[in-house]
């Protein structure tokens, strides 16, 4: 689906961790708006956490945002879910911080520098979806569901830090990459995955996050996929 209209900050969310889903377990996947301005740092939004810090959160990805254009779709595809359903009817179902309109995998690409409020974010990488997705909607196999569909959301790094509120209009300043747009990196990650060509391009690209990069340098040294398994099914 590509997005359509202006772009804009329909919600700003954050949220504290909290136990969740298995003993052990923690998540601040259940995000919640804010009202006003709300301050980001190198680390992110201020009062944002992260449950699990060695896979989420840190400098590459400090902002999470998602595609609010997406949401009709997912109602349709899981129109026989009550709970999804229930989740997917407010911003800040996929955890994000950003619940943007008029930007998607599609349009927005790798590197991309977009001036929100009085804040730069510079897009690092497309979001991996992990198990927590499974419990926040119900939906066993949630995450891979959002794998395939390449409806996944991105990462931004904070290069100007600043305030951002909803209805400020993102801005792009820059697009060092307009050759990856996300869905490309995507295609390359789950589907063309070991197209040698194209993981030699994009483990050279200085805009990807270093974890990508040595991710895809992997696959061409070694010549196989990684599984996937212990964060698609939390195994």
């Amino acid at each position: 689906m590509r997005a359509g209209g202006a772009p804009g900050v329909a919600a700003v969310l954050t949220g504290r961790a909290l136990p969740y889903a298995r003993p052990g377990a923690r998540s601040a996947i259940a995000k919640h708006p804010r009202g006003g301005a709300v301050a980001v740092g190198l680390l992110g939004l201020d009062g944002d956490e992260q449950g699990d810090p060695r896979h989420h959160g840190g400098p590459e990805k400090a902002v999470h945002l998602y595609a609010l254009d997406h949401y009709p779709v997912w109602r349709a595809a899981l129109s026989g879910q009550p709970p999804a359903l229930a989740v997917l009817a407010a911003p800040g179902a996929f955890g994000e911080n950003l619940a943007v309109t008029g930007l998607d995998e599609e349009t927005v690409c790798l590197g991309d520098a977009w001036r929100l409020g009085t804040a730069v974010l510079e897009v690092s990488q497309a979001r991996q979806p992990c198990w927590k997705l499974d419990h926040r909607f119900g939906v066993p196999g949630m995450a891979r569901l959002v794998q395939e569909s390449g409806r996944t959301g991105w990462y931004c790094r904070v290069v100007v830090p600043g305030e951002i509120a909803a209805d400020d209009v993102p801005r792009l300043e820059r697009r060092p990459q307009p050759g990856w747009p996300l869905a490309r990196l995507l295609r390359l990650l789950y589907r063309d995955t070991l197209d040698r060509s194209a993981l030699a391009e994009a483990a050279a690209l200085p805009e990807l996050a270093e974890g990508w990069r040595r991710l895809l340098a992997r696959r061409l040294e070694r010549g196989d996929v990684e599984d996937w398994r212990a964060r698609l099914d939390g195994r």
